[in-house]
């Protein structure tokens, strides 16, 4: 709970001494980290609701549907009156709160429907979700910068699939320019995108994309919490991964440089953290490692929440201030080790051992090291969480569909549109290349299909429809959403958009070198 006389979160006690996080340490980031059933979730929801009270915008992924309950106050049990009792948070101020709330979900059921368009993404997130390897990975980064060239949008995959073909159905007029790009490397990625599709693809690219400024508003003196219901998402672990880093990159290209403030100015909690670094390719690695280290600088603080700390690689652990572990599961020689390596990251408490403590906590209880006033890790200390204020556990449908359609953020974001792009601006030009008008604006008693009127070398149509057949040597960034995005000083260290559509989005990804390795 936010503790305003000392301006701090109050996690919990060891002892009689209260155990607190400093908010301007928060951007230094953390960690939550215990077995199954340790009080992972207890933790997480304590920290969400005290940067909720403070004013501070929170995102987090509810995995398992039980992170639903901060619309609604906690539930007065005997248990809840124990603990309230126990830590004597009557005289701290406690009370069950709700909490402003909007859900959100990438297939739309339990929630508003959270899109990214296939430009937004760009070619290096996309290849890790359509499990490319390094040749499928260059042709696709060709075929962004092919459609930025050539002012096209890519929204969807229908988008990408119809620039797909027509890239590798004119080849040759490309290899010039692009290099080479085999029929069979592009057909890998369609069969690529139809099993995307087939996971729910067509609900995950599309418009309206997420703004992710519209998640820094604030309607109330509390921070808004947005809670991305992952149930059925979770289940492709490399597309829920994914999603989330994209949603990473996102804030750390999105907002300006701040500095260290007294406060954050958004809180991350990525869950499953594991599956972000499983199987990720080196050049992906170090872009998460860099954005980790430099979203601090936007006023953004990140906690990964996993079950072990070595789920977590070396170089970002290191920028982890704030550790919160609950009890670790040490049964084999390998889980040892591991426990081990977590207990000698803590700054040794003499009152107790602390890898036997780690492997013997209870339920609701974990070590915690944070930062103090001046960034030093303070000695571990065995502590006793609070309880959380809100409701514990899943909501009911209809207080969900409450909460969703309550939300000023659901007119905005419920309809689908879907507008011109790649994808009509080939079907278009390709007709008109090919001499036929389009079939609406041909009189039903003058259509013949076998006879094909001869185009017009000089119409402005005929040299449009031309001109998307060859290469356009000018650096035009995509149109639309895409424009105006701002060139950053540090290409290698960004994921994303650094001139404006979809090779801004490549550049910002730091591919400039994929498209010169063919």
């Amino acid at each position: 709970m936010y503790d305003k006389q000392s301006g701090t979160i109050f996690l919990g006690k060891s002892g009689d001494k209260k155990i607190c996080i400093y908010p301007k340490m928060a951007n230094r980031h953390g960690m939550i980290c215990g077995a199954t059933g340790t009080g992972k979730t207890i933790t997480l929801k304590v920290l969400a609701e005290s940067f909720s009270d403070m004013g501070v915008p929170v995102f987090l992924a509810d995995v398992k549907g039980d992170l639903a309950g901060f619309c609604k106050p906690g539930a007065d049990t005997e248990d809840m009156q124990a603990r309230i009792e126990r830590f004597g948070l009557k005289e701290e101020g406690f009370k069950y709160d709700s909490y402003p709330t909007n859900f959100w979900d990438v297939y739309a059921d339990k929630g508003m429907p959270l899109r990214t368009t296939v430009s937004e993404m760009g070619p290096l997130l996309l290849a890790r979700i359509l499990e490319l390897n390094d040749t499928q990975t260059n042709v696709l980064a060709m075929i962004f910068k092919i459609a930025d060239d050539n002012n096209m949008l890519l929204i969807d995959t229908k988008d990408l699939k119809a620039m797909l073909n027509y890239v590798a159905d004119h080849a040759k007029e490309y290899a010039a320019d692009y290099g080479s790009i085999a029929r069979q490397s592009v057909n890998a990625i369609i069969r690529s995108l139809v099993n995307l599709e087939s996971q729910g693809g067509e609900y995950f690219f599309g418009e309206p994309a997420l703004d992710i400024n519209d998640w820094l508003r604030r309607d109330t003196d509390k921070g808004p919490i947005q809670v991305l219901d992952c149930q059925k998402l979770i289940n492709y672990p490399d597309m829920y991964a994914t999603f989330l880093l994209w949603m990473m990159s996102e804030l750390f290209e999105s907002l300006p440089e701040v500095g260290d403030l007294e406060k954050p100015r958004m809180v991350f909690f990525f869950d499953e953290a594991h599956l972000l670094f499983d199987n990720a390719p080196k050049a992906l690695m170090t872009r998460i490692e860099q954005v980790v280290k430099l979203i601090r600088s936007k006023g953004v603080g990140i906690f990964f929440v996993t079950q072990n700390p070595a789920d977590i690689p070396d170089p970002i652990l290191a920028q982890l201030g704030n550790k919160i572990e609950h009890a670790l599961h040490a049964y084999t020689p390998a889980e040892q080790k591991k426990a081990k390596a977590a207990a000698q990251s803590f700054v040794v408490n003499p009152e107790f051992d602390t890898y036997e403590t780690l492997l013997s906590l209870g339920t609701g209880e974990a070590l915690v090291s944070v930062l103090d006033e001046k960034g030093v890790p303070t000695m571990v200390e065995n502590t006793k969480i609070l309880p959380p204020c809100s409701l514990m556990g899943s909501i009911d449908d209809s207080t969900r569909d409450s909460v969703i359609r309550g939300s000023g953020l659901f007119s905005r974001y419920s309809d689908y549109f879907d507008r011109d792009s790649a994808y009509e601006f080939l079907q278009r030009n390709r007709t008109l290349v090919e001499g036929e008008a389009p079939a609406d604006q041909v009189p039903a008693e003058t259509a013949k299909p076998e006879a094909k009127t001869k185009p017009d070398k000089n119409s402005l149509s005929y040299k449009t429809a031309k001109a998307a057949q060859s290469v356009a040597k000018t650096g035009a960034g995509t149109v639309g959403r895409e424009v105006g995005k701002t060139v950053g000083n540090a290409i290698g260290g960004k994921f994303g958009k650094t001139l404006g559509g979809n090779i801004g989005s490549s550049i910002g990804r730091n591919f400039l070198g994929v498209f010169f390795k063919t």
